[in-house]
C-alpha cells in the first residue's frame, strides 16, 4: 500500500477519445508523484462537481470505504451553436471552486473549455499540452499546501 496521496478522478467522457487522453496524462503524472488513484465516470461536466461532493459526503458519513486526499476533475466542453456551453462551463467551474472553498478540498481542474475538437485534442494529448497531467500536478501541489497548513481529510 502506498503512503502517497489517494486521488479520485471524476471524468465526464462525453468526448471519450479526448477524456481518455486526459486520463492517460493525469494517471502518468499521479503515479510519477507517488499517488494512487481511483476513477469514476459521470454523464457530463455539469455532474463532475456533484460526484466529488458525493464522495466527500460518503467519507463524512461512512467509517469504511474509500478515502481521498484530493480530486481530479476531467472532461471537455466544446462550444456549440447555443449558449449551453457558457452555462455548463461557468457552473462546473464555479461549483468546483465552491467545493474547494467550502470543504477545503484539493481539486485539480482538468475540464477543457474549448472552441473546437482540434483545440481539445492539442490540450488533451500527453505529448502536447497535457492538461490532464497539469491538473494532476495542481492537485498534488494543493495537497502539499494543505499538509503545510495541517489540513488533513483522512
Amino acid at each position: 500500500m502506498s503512503n502517497g496521496p489517494h486521488i479520485l478522478i471524476v471524468d465526464a467522457p462525453y468526448y471519450t477519445h479526448i477524456v481518455e487522453d486526459l486520463v492517460k496524462g493525469a494517471a502518468s503524472t499521479l503515479e510519477a508523484g507517488g499517488a494512487t488513484w481511483s476513477r469514476i465516470s459521470v454523464s457530463g461536466a455539469f455532474e463532475v462537481p456533484v460526484a466529488i461532493r458525493y464522495a466527500v459526503q460518503s467519507m463524512a458519513d461512512l467509517a469504511t470505504g474509500p478515502r481521498y486526499d484530493g480530486y481530479l476533475a476531467l472532461g471537455c466542453v466544446i462550444r456549440g451553436e447555443t449558449t449551453h456551453y457558457d452555462h455548463i462551463c461557468e457552473e462546473a467551474n464555479r461549483a468546483l471552486m465552491q467545493l474547494c472553498l467550502d470543504y477545503r478540498l484539493a481539486i485539480g481542474n482538468g475540464i477543457l473549455t474549448v472552441e473546437n475538437e482540434a483545440q481539445a485534442l492539442a490540450r488533451a494529448k500527453a505529448d502536447q499540452k497535457n492538461k490532464g497531467g497539469e491538473a494532476a500536478r495542481a492537485v498534488l501541489r494543493m495537497i502539499q499546501v494543505q499538509n503545510h497548513f495541517g489540513i488533513h481529510h483522512k
